[in-house]
């Protein structure tokens, strides 16, 4: 069973459903991502878990690790959730979190991999699966796919063409 933590849009989070993976229960850490209201719209539990409800994010991370476990979680899934997990919420899921993030790590690691791949004029670029850790996308690589950053005006949505593809083939693969 696959939890799912999602910050944003969700396009990740469709991916997964639209493969018809066993998503139990989504979670944010925003009220208003939209990855929220396409889980509702396919029938899954959302929560979420606000920074500014707990003490500290330890604290919330823990809460969030019961509520997924209350929802049969056993595989958690990092879909655009732009927060790093604290040690607590990582001894939870030992080697059961993974990421998604779009460049070749460890080439562009953090939040805007898209946009300072563009500016160092890199040649390639590409999509990287990763277990999570403590660390900034320095978990062990499970999978890359590489991209020609050309066309530029186009290479956003062809990293979230591969990622929606990457993905699913890879939580798929670790389920088994």
């Amino acid at each position: 069973m696959i939890g799912v933590l999602a910050s944003g849009n969700g396009s990740n989070l469709q991916a997964l459903l639209d493969n018809r993976l066993p998503v139990t229960a989504v979670a944010s850490n925003r009220k208003d991502a939209h990855a929220l209201v396409r889980a509702r719209a396919a029938g899954v539990p959302t929560a979420t878990f606000s920074l500014d409800c707990h003490a500290d994010r330890e604290e919330r991370d823990l809460v969030m690790a019961t509520w997924l476990e209350e929802h049969g979680v056993e595989l958690v899934v990092l879909a655009g959730y732009m927060h790093l997990l604290t040690k607590p919420f990582l001894d939870r899921f030992p080697e059961r979190i993974v990421n998604v993030h779009p460049s070749l790590l460890p080439d562009f690691p953090g939040a805007h991999a898209i946009e300072e791949a563009l500016a160092a004029d890199v040649e390639t670029t590409g999509v990287t699966i990763h277990l999570v850790d403590e660390g900034l996308d320095t978990g062990p690589i499970l999978r890359q796919e590489q991209l020609s950053l050309e066309p530029r005006e186009t290479l956003e949505e062809r990293i979230h063409a591969v990622e929606h593809r990457l993905l699913p083939t890879v939580v798929r693969e670790m389920m088994a």
